[in-house]
């Protein structure tokens, strides 16, 4: 197993004083999403170019959707592809064999959460996230920014479900200023602080290939003036992680940016070219998406075009089956969500019906009797040995087997949509692939 040296400067976790907060209460606010079209930045002389750390080849195309590799030190990705969350070190009920088995070659780990507990020291001893969770394949961290101002503003999902908080209760977070954040522990209480510095070193002592830099992510109900304000502290937050990182990271660790802007197109544009001519391994797209599906792909089709068209590009926090094919159609590369897991923990399974939005709840009643599997043909180890009737009445007497049944079968599903997703970009038929998904094929019967 290669494991990424870790750095040995100390860890300022706690207990250190934050600047006052300062108040940049959001407000409700909106903007028009305009598309962008036939704009690209030219960084190919901006990007970083470090093969030890990350190389990324684009091997065919269909439109703007392509397939590609992403080489790190532990082993190859094919691209696009779906990112399961290994949120706590684990994939969630299941081992990192398991995952692996199902083909996934890349899964993420929360620094927040890692952060709380068990901490990174812990981690490190262990031989880094990679050796603590006996994972051998490629690994990606968030910076934890997410996590830290959704207990400010609510997350991405709040956010479609037109859940934000609009008046700008900072909930668990105590104070957000230039240097960082101060925020409560959600185990004991504790008054901990994340900084640029202190996310970046938290992801070296973790070991992962890749890192996401320290950003503020911004609620949809945001106005243009604190997205901007806040987009801008990205920026600086950005120049300080490279710079803790290019002089105690991990030499072979990649480091991706994020931009931000949210729904505003010239800040969109601002942010992409400022992260672009950062020195970045790879550019993550951000922030506020909308308020609905709708603006979402607005945003999303406004964005994309913006980035180089050599980076390796990561859609944060979005793996809806319909989100994720628009997202691969705009030339997106890897896409990271907890929705099949969480779907699994309410008794809820990924099906093609996009109907109803392609999910199954087997909680509900009416499954009594019901032979049929999951999914008709689904390769996975709940669809091959068991029917609807069992694992409803196991999810309905919430046994963990029936999380673990149904996780398994939710990664599958998303594991099986983007594999077909290649070869049908390699093939040039992407187009068509996608609309019989839409329509209700399951990805392994595409024809």
């Amino acid at each position: 197993m290669t494991t990424l040296p870790v750095p040995t400067t100390s860890l300022r976790l706690v207990e250190t004083s934050a600047p006052s907060a300062q108040n940049h209460s959001a407000v409700p606010g909106g903007g028009t999403v305009r598309a962008i079209t036939g704009t690209h930045i030219d960084s190919r002389r901006e990007m970083r170019n470090a093969p030890e750390r990350l190389k990324f080849e684009i091997v065919a195309k269909d439109g703007a959707a392509r397939a590609g590799v992403l080489h790190t030190p532990h082993g190859e990705v094919q691209t696009p592809a779906f990112i399961p969350l290994a949120t706590k070190g684990t994939v969630r009920g299941l081992e990192s064999r398991e995952v692996a088995e199902m083909g996934y070659q890349l899964v993420l780990g929360n620094t927040y959460h890692l952060f709380v507990s068990p901490g990174p020291d812990r981690i490190a001893a262990a031989g880094g996230l990679h050796g603590f969770m006996g994972w051998d394949r490629a690994l990606i961290t968030g910076s934890g920014g997410f996590q830290v101002f959704s207990l400010a503003h609510g997350g991405v999902a709040d956010e479609v479900k037109g859940k934000g908080r609009p008046g700008g209760d900072h909930g668990s977070v105590v104070s957000i200023g230039e240097e960082g954040v101060r925020f409560r522990s959600y185990k004991d209480g504790r008054s901990l602080f994340i900084s640029p510095e202190v996310s970046m070193e938290v992801q070296a002592k973790l070991g992962s290939d890749i890192a996401l830099v320290f950003d503020e992510c911004t609620p949809y109900h945001a106005d243009r003036e604190y997205t901007a304000r806040s987009m801008e502290r990205t920026h600086r937050w950005l120049d300080r992680c490279l710079a803790w990182h290019g002089e105690h990271g991990p030499a072979r660790q990649a480091v991706f940016g994020i931009v931000q802007g949210g729904v505003h197109e010239d800040l969109r544009l601002e942010s992409a070219q400022a992260v672009s001519a950062a020195g970045v391994d790879g550019i993550a797209i951000g922030g506020t998406l909308g308020r609905d599906k709708e603006e979402m792909r607005g945003v999303l089709e406004m964005t994309a075009p913006l980035l180089p068209e050599e980076a390796p590009k990561h859609l944060l926090g979005i793996g809806d089956v319909d989100d994720l094919l628009s997202g691969i159609a705009l030339g997106l590369d890897v896409f990271d969500c907890a929705i099949p897991t969480r779907l699994a923990r309410h008794g809820t399974a990924l099906v093609p019906d996009p109907a109803n939005r392609f999910r199954l709840d087997l909680r509900k009643a009416g499954w009594e009797g019901n032979r049929r599997p999951i999914a008709d043909g689904c390769p996975c180890p709940a669809c091959r040995h068991h029917d609807r009737d069992y694992l409803s009445y196991l999810s309905r007497a919430e046994e963990l087997t029936a999380v673990r049944l149904l996780c398994l079968h939710n990664l599958t599903y998303m594991n099986e949509l983007v594999t077909h997703a290649r070869t049908a970009i390699s093939a040039g038929t992407f187009s068509s692939y996608s609309s019989a998904v839409l329509n209700g094929t399951a990805p392994w019967a595409v024809e």
